[in-house]
């Protein structure tokens, strides 16, 4: 059955359920930027589209729709298939935990183990979260760990860093839907180029660390997001390397970086064999992320 033929047979929720994972598994879909499989996927963008709650499939499935929803939720199903666009660019949220972010194709989907890690207050590394008073976020995107950040530790100010002036758009956006304009500032920069005599008590950063040769294979729907926030040199360690060297003169005395590196954990353990990485255990285990204290650094 086509999208065309569904919009006029296809009545239910079960109906559009059934279509849309049979369509996702025929295309050879991607999942990884919100959802592991084909039924969550279908899941969400339908009830998203329908504006029912996301978490509340069951009471719906047998619910008929009128023709424009039909319409609608096909021409969503359509633009997965044919585009290869992740999900948060079609229905432009995405969600760590329990917070929505909006976003758009300025900026990579938010996905970062850092935010398991925030929601921990990050103990007990930091033993009081009320005395974190600086904080940084870098390589920002859309700005969702400096939001984190600045709910997590309540008296802190957060910069905000990014080379990229559209992804700062998208993070003005979101820092005003959670009205934390007063406490959160929008920088861009090169890295820490702009960030002269500027020091934390703490830094996180999830930058791009996408090895040259992963940058070849990656899948068609990691391609619809923007390169630069992806791709860092032959061995994927480029933008770490420069953050590495720079983070120290940035950090207050006892300040901690705390960094995410996708895969690249041997490859940045053989090229700073000298620096004492804390591995930090998250949902994935404790290789994607790691914390160092000034004193480590310097």
């Amino acid at each position: 059955m086509s999208f065309e033929e569904a919009k006029d047979k296809l009545i239910t929720v079960r109906d559009l359920l059934r279509f849309a994972v049979s369509r996702f598994n025929q295309a050879n879909l991607f999942f990884g930027h919100g959802t592991t499989n084909a039924f969550d996927e279908a899941a969400y963008l339908i009830l998203h589209t329908l504006h029912l709650p996301l978490d509340r499939l069951e009471p719906f499935l047998d619910a008929r729709l009128l023709p424009e929803e039909v319409d609608a939720v096909v021409e969503i199903l359509r633009r997965r298939v044919e585009e290869r666009l992740p999900a948060a660019y079609l229905t432009h949220e995405a969600w760590l935990g329990d917070l929505r972010f909006y976003v758009d194709e300025r900026v990579i989907v938010p996905r970062s183990f850092i935010a398991e890690l925030l929601r921990e207050h990050l103990q007990p590394w930091v033993e009081d979260p009320e005395a974190i008073t600086r904080g940084l976020d870098m390589c920002a995107g859309s700005g969702c760990l400096a939001i984190l950040m600045a709910l997590t530790f309540p008296n802190a100010q957060i910069d905000a860093v990014d080379l990229s002036a559209d992804a700062l758009d998208v993070a003005r956006r979101n820092v005003a839907d959670y009205g934390l304009e007063d406490r959160l500032s929008l920088i861009q920069s090169d890295l820490f180029t702009a960030l002269e005599g500027r020091r934390y008590d703490l830094i996180v950063s999830n930058p791009p660390y996408v090895n040259a040769p992963s940058m070849q294979t990656l899948p068609e729907e990691y391609r619809r997001e923007p390169v630069g926030a992806l791709a860092s040199g032959e061995d994927g360690l480029e933008h770490v390397r420069t953050i590495l060297r720079e983070a120290p003169k940035h950090l207050n005395k006892d300040g901690l970086l705390v960094v995410e590196i996708g895969h690249n954990r041997d490859a940045l353990e053989e090229a700073f064999p000298e620096l004492p990485f804390t591995w930090l255990e998250t949902s994935a285990g404790d290789e994607h992320v790691f914390l160092l204290t000034r004193e480590q650094m310097a």
